[in-house]
């Protein structure tokens, strides 16, 4: 049975919706599912843009033949070579053999080593800046290296200003009917796993990605309606979520407030961290989240390293080291090149606490644009009483220091 929905009078999407993968691409939890979305022009010349992951393909085929409803699909777009959006195109061609393929020169590249039979089909091979038309739309190509491959391009049609954008503007969550941003409360169910997604995947290449606003807004006039490869299409309020991508690509906080993240054992850390959060909290500063490295996945704890300013670290020692999860989420953040954060260090030890001076030295060696306060809470086992006053004043440092940020 087909499942599509309408975009404009000629273009229908023809994805479709995945709540068995439990791990995106095997590392990222999805709870909410993922959507893969596929787009079909209906014009003089039916072109599709991208297709869909294997496991998507049957449902992808059954939508493409309700809406070509015995035409000829004559061309595929490939903007993007990465499997959940490029496995279909053997089934593409088996359906319809004189399809012609449209991407650039890494694209086929790739296709090739991904061992998709291509070359039997007529390929166009563009590059940025070139046009084609496929009858009363014109589209242009714009290459977007690192975003997050090295190969994906984005599609602009110029006749009604659609922007088909690959990987960028996506987010994990299945539509479930859903299509449009502005069918959903987007900023308060969506817009944590559209972070998440962001961050994970392309938080490395934010100059990548700034690279790409910047072509994007010289256009900017013209896009109407973005249509990325998973998650919800945008025809309204673009600024919003182009601007939440120009703060993540520039590692730019979204808001001012406290990601506590600890490391604790037996919960005597755990105590210290909720502790502080209530002084934080007693001092006016509630925006607060507390994390505990060891149950929390680190997708989320990056997703929140990128929206608040401050992130406080409190971890026990672990055979003389830092405890390993916690150095498994400094890790995740010193490769996704987080920045522009200031950091306040809580420690623990039971024989000799080392976990501070290592976590600092972690991040003033590893780590760029960091900025670590004086203040430190270090315990011995637990937290006493005699441990009032450190615990205060960096309190007091975290909410001084939120004050003077600027976001």
């Amino acid at each position: 049975m087909y499942n599509v929905r309408k975009i404009t009078d000629d273009l229908y999407w023809c994805g479709a919706n995945d709540h068995r993968l439990h791990l995106f691409e095997n590392i990222h939890p999805i709870p909410q599912g993922v959507s893969y979305n596929c787009y079909l022009l209906m014009d003089e010349h039916p072109t599709l843009f991208d297709t869909v992951d294997w496991s998507a393909c049957r449902q992808m085929i059954e939508n493409l033949q309700y809406v070509l409803n015995g035409k000829k699909l004559e061309y595929l777009v490939i903007n993007h070579l990465e499997p959940d959006h490029a496995a279909c195109i053997e089934e593409i061609i088996l359906y319809w053999p004189d399809v012609q393929l449209i991407s650039t020169e890494k694209g086929f590249m790739l296709a090739r080593q991904f061992g998709f039979s291509v070359d039997k089909q007529k390929l166009h091979t563009v590059k940025e800046g070139d046009t084609f038309s496929f009858g009363k739309h014109t589209v242009t190509f714009v290459e977007a290296p690192m975003v997050h491959w090295p190969e994906p391009m984005v599609t602009l049609d110029l006749t009604n200003g659609v922007l088909f954008s690959a990987d960028a503007f996506g987010s994990f969550i299945a539509n479930d009917g859903k299509l449009f941003a502005d069918e959903v409360n987007f900023d308060r169910d969506w817009i944590d796993e559209a972070r998440r997604y962001l961050v994970n995947i392309v938080g490395k290449y934010g100059p990548h990605v700034q690279l790409l606003l910047g072509k994007a807004a010289k256009v900017l006039d013209k896009i109407k309606i973005i249509c990325p490869l998973h998650g919800l299409v945008w025809r309204k309020d673009l600024m919003y979520f182009i601007d939440k991508y120009n703060k993540w690509s520039t590692y730019t906080p979204e808001e001012k407030g406290v990601l506590i993240v600890y490391a604790s054992m037996y919960g005597n850390t755990e105590s210290a961290a909720q502790a502080l959060a209530s002084k934080i909290c007693e001092k006016g500063m509630s925006n607060i989240k507390v994390c505990d490295v060891s149950n929390t996945h680190v997708s989320y704890l990056i997703a929140d390293s990128f929206k608040y300013s401050h992130i406080v670290l409190a971890s026990v020692t672990y055979n003389l080291e830092i405890y390993p999860v916690m150095l498994d989420y400094l890790e995740e953040m010193r490769m996704l090149h987080l920045q522009n954060r200031t950091v306040a260090i809580m420690e623990n030890g039971s024989w000799a606490v080392k976990s501070g001076d290592l976590m600092q030295k972690f991040i003033e060696e590893r780590m760029k644009n960091m900025t670590i306060l004086n203040e430190r809470v270090t315990l011995a086992s637990s937290l006493k009483g005699d441990k009032e006053k450190e615990l205060d004043d960096m309190a007091q440092a975290i909410v001084d220091s939120i004050k003077e940020t600027k976001i």
